[in-house]
């Protein structure tokens, strides 16, 4: 290329074209101010609105004072909305005893019924008992038996005992109902003059003695006597007079 091929500028190009790259450099330059200025405006922001908190009720000593009387408000209010702990104790030590004092009664007296007459006078004799417990007058029991009768009482321990009446009153000794063989309780068969097991099949005479098996012993004895008027029993502790030997109970 020869010199008159030159492009030829003029000095207005020149200036221009030197003007350019400075003025590539002052965009980016308010670009970045611009984003600055928007961050010192959000930063701004943000302190007033921290400001701004920090002048609520709850941080200052009067918006305590008023929290605290609001909650003192709600302890001292209604009980029906606040229940007191002692209160509901209370509440349940009532409804427990309440449904529990009805339970032991009737628990008692149930327990009181199987529970034997007091053991009472010299010798541990113990007083007789009809169904229900009741002491038995001696004089009401000789007007209402005839001889040779032999009727359950309770006795000794509670245990029905067989009170054998004469024609003057009543037999000294008494006998246990209850069977040698297996416990079962043998009933008098007045038509035989013997008392028949049902259970299986022992028998024993008019006093107890065992003369048919499978039983192995008489039945037990027991003394009879009055107490204030009232039958009584205390146990049998010498031989035993039907077979001569010491009593297999004692």
């Amino acid at each position: 290329m020869t010199e008159d091929q030159w492009p030829s500028y003029s000095d207005k190009d020149v200036t221009l074209q030197a003007s350019e790259p400075k003025a590539r450099l002052m965009v980016p330059l308010r670009q970045h101010l611009s984003m600055k200025s928007a961050q010192g405006f959000c930063l701004a922001a943000f302190v007033l609105v921290s400001l701004q908190s920090l002048s609520l009720p709850s941080f200052v000593p009067g918006g305590t004072q008023r929290q605290e009387t609001s909650v003192a408000r709600a302890l001292t209010g209604p009980a029906s909305f606040v229940p007191d702990l002692q209160r509901r104790q209370l509440m349940n030590v009532v409804l427990v005893s309440t449904a529990a004092i009805p339970l032991f009664v009737a628990l008692g007296a149930y327990l009181w019924y199987f529970v034997p007459p007091v053991a009472t006078g010299v010798g541990g004799a113990q007083l007789c008992g009809d169904l229900d417990g009741t002491p038995i007058k001696y004089a009401s029991w000789v007007k209402s038996h005839k001889s040779n009768d032999r009727e359950l009482v309770q006795g000794l321990k509670g245990e029905p005992y067989y009170i054998i009446s004469t024609e003057e009153g009543i037999k000294d000794f008494a006998l246990l109902s209850v069977c040698t063989h297996l416990g079962c309780v043998v009933p008098w068969d007045k038509a035989k003059n013997k008392f028949c097991c049902p259970c299986h099949g022992s028998q024993y005479d008019e006093n107890g003695k065992v003369v048919r098996g499978p039983a192995p012993l008489s039945l037990a004895l027991a003394h009879t006597t009055t107490l204030n008027g009232n039958l009584a029993l205390f146990p049998w502790t010498e031989k035993d007079f039907r077979t001569e030997t010491d009593p297999w109970w004692n």
